[in-house]
């Protein structure tokens, strides 16, 4: 066989994945866009509930189905190269170390764990793994926010040292989101995405936590043993500030402002898919507006992931990305208990995101009818994105 039939060959080659957790940001959202990578597929899914299994098995036409008791033997099966994670927060390193172990790559959904602690648990399995580890921040790999982040280092905005943000959506009151407290909140499911935006705006790491308000709402119809609508301030070097708003029970709201000594860029929506992303650009008196269509976000991250593994490059974001939001997210918490700031542990990262490499634009898909599993959205809002 010649060299050429050899090159075609790899081309052609898909990375197997193994769905493990399949709720609705799987079925939903990662599951439709797979196919059309034209680098990955689907071959296994792992999950507890039979009809899940039978159902979304026949339908993907995965060869193999585990239940999650099963894993160990899921892992040296053969049936797949690398897992899709989508379980709960607290149920991440649970998989991602066995996984990383058993040389099985692994793209798992943010925030990375639920504790730093439990973050270094995941990092020392994969610093001593074969296997690749990419938590999902889709936007690293959406044109808009790609824009954005070119717009800042360009220095048209000049010094760039106030960001501001809000990011709400009303939650149903039977969605699991709202049954686990602060580990499924809106600051693990929803902060991940203005405190990473801060971190690439600034290229920067937050030294502490200013303040962190949080409150209840008795009329929302969710326990009370979470924060539903939380307000943060994080202080980074250089005398810059980031400040940003999160609930579970707003009207459905997505926006980033970073403000420059020279200009001024608003994304809105700025974090949610399913529709374009729009940017205004306001330099002096003169305004610049920007529309990006709609693409696959997730689909998008896949095609990425599975680039790096079959051309063996280390993806970005990477594990110490997940680190560096969830050692955020941790002071966020305890600020919010104790009432006052928090000092971070000093953290450097020198890894930023590379816009030309990145960027991914594959078409929108379609939204399937979902098997077993809900939207977090309540009946007045059925379809917010986060």
């Amino acid at each position: 066989m010649g060299i050429k039939e050899l090159i075609g060959m790899e081309s052609d080659r898909k990375i197997r994945y193994a769905i493990v957790g399949l709720g609705d940001i799987a079925q939903e959202d990662m599951m439709p866009g797979v196919d059309h990578t034209g680098n990955s597929e689907i071959t296994a899914l792992v999950t507890s509930d039979p009809v899940k299994a039978k159902e979304l098995g026949e339908k993907y036409k995965a060869g193999a189905v585990f239940a999650y008791e099963q894993f160990p033997e899921a892992l040296v099966s053969g049936t797949f190269d690398a897992i899709y994670l989508a379980t709960p927060n607290w149920r991440h390193a649970e998989f991602i170390v066995p996984a990383l172990k058993a040389g099985i790559h692994v793209l798992t959904e943010k925030p990375l764990e639920i504790s730093t602690a439990k973050c270094k648990e995941i990092l020392d399995a994969q610093a001593t793994s074969t296997a690749k580890l990419m938590v999902a921040y889709r936007l690293h790999f959406e044109p808009a926010t790609l824009d954005t982040i070119d717009r800042i280092r360009s220095g048209a905005l000049g010094e760039v040292h106030l960001f501001a943000s809000t990011f709400s959506q009303l939650v149903d009151p039977e969605n699991h989101r709202v049954k686990n407290g602060e580990l499924a909140g809106p600051v693990f499911d929803m902060g991940p995405y203005p405190v990473n935006a801060s971190r690439y705006v600034f290229e920067d790491e937050p030294v502490g936590v200013v303040s962190a308000v949080g409150t209840k709402h008795t009329d929302s119809g969710f326990p009370q043993d979470f924060y539903d609508t939380v307000a943060v301030t994080l202080r980074f070097p250089n005398n810059r500030l980031a400040q940003f708003n999160l609930s579970y029970f707003g009207n459905p709201s997505s926006s980033l402002v970073a403000v420059g000594t020279k200009g001024t860029l608003e994304l809105d929506p700025s974090y949610t898919f399913g529709k374009g992303l729009k940017q205004v650009i306001a330099i002096g008196e003169k305004t610049e507006e920007n529309s990006f269509k709609n693409t696959d976000h997730f689909g998008g991250e896949l095609k990425y992931f599975s680039d790096c593994i079959l051309n063996n490059e280390d993806p970005e974001p990477n594990g110490e990305e997940g680190f560096a939001d969830v050692r955020v997210l941790e002071g966020i918490l305890a600020a919010l208990e104790s009432g006052k700031s928090v000092e971070l542990t000093p953290f450097q990262k020198t890894r930023r995101i590379d816009t030309e490499r990145q960027k991914v634009d594959l078409r929108a898909v379609s939204t399937p009818e979902l098997v077993h599993a809900s939207n977090p959205g309540r009946d007045t809002d059925k379809k917010p994105k986060n």
